[in-house]
């Protein structure tokens, strides 16, 4: 195989698979990164290349969705920049911008992934893969919220180990899954206002995603599985 069919093979791989893919598998990737470091040292350590490489793969959702692109960099470009400039100097300020600009663009990135979904009456393999980078993107979203809300009002949160403590990164993600998939488990709390406010739109905002966006996926495949059925 000469360089023109492996360039050619690559481009159809890119073409063929919605980048929502490897938005997902970046997520989850950053799962076991936050794994093998330790609280929010884990947070302090993605700005580097593996952060570049999630921001970057969130622009080119949006690139590839009905959004608009250069909001999407608007975002990126100053979240990374406040990211290794809160890391130079150790300061939470600038770790809080960062952060509410991150959650900013997953924000814009998931609303883009569902506009997406919900432009045909087709359920294709690539919007599979959106649909878990949504919930990825809201989550992670909403995480770095709970961040910018414990900077800004210290004590918001509270848990069973450290009591007195801010919470780490991890803390905060596992917080906003469990709220955003309805288990109820963990043992983070919200303790004042801000924070409540914060966990009650999560939870409206997932049960309307799973009630919304999710239903739909499954009645459309459901229906194209009958009409294949009955063909």
């Amino acid at each position: 195989m000469n360089d023109q069919s492996i360039s050619a093979f690559r481009r159809r791989i890119l073409v063929r698979y919605h980048p929502s893919a490897f938005l997902l598998a970046a997520q989850l990737l950053s799962l076991l990164l936050y794994a093998a470091f330790d609280g929010i040292r884990s947070e302090r350590a993605l700005p580097g290349t593996f952060s570049v490489l999630v921001l970057a793969l969130a622009v080119w959702v949006v690139s590839r969705s009905p959004a608009i692109n250069w909001i999407a960099w608007a975002m990126a470009i100053p979240a990374f920049a406040l990211s290794l400039l809160s890391v130079l100097f150790v300061d939470v300020t600038l770790a809080a911008w960062a952060s509410l600009l991150k959650a900013a663009l997953y924000f814009y990135t998931a609303g883009s992934l569902i506009a997406y979904m919900m432009q045909d009456e087709r359920v294709t393999g690539d919007e599979l893969f959106a649909a878990g980078a949504t919930f990825t993107l809201i989550a992670w979203g909403f995480a770095y919220l709970y961040l910018v809300c414990q900077t800004w009002y210290p004590e918001s949160f509270i848990g069973h180990t450290r009591p007195g403590q801010p919470r780490t990164f991890v803390e905060l993600l596992f917080l906003s899954f469990t709220n955003l998939s309805a288990v109820g488990v963990g043992d983070v709390l919200p303790i004042t206002s801000a924070a409540r406010v914060l966990v009650m739109f999560e939870q409206f905002i997932g049960v309307a995603y799973i009630a919304v966006v999710v239903s739909r996926l499954i009645g459309l495949t459901i229906v194209r599985g009958e009409r294949k059925g009955s063909s």
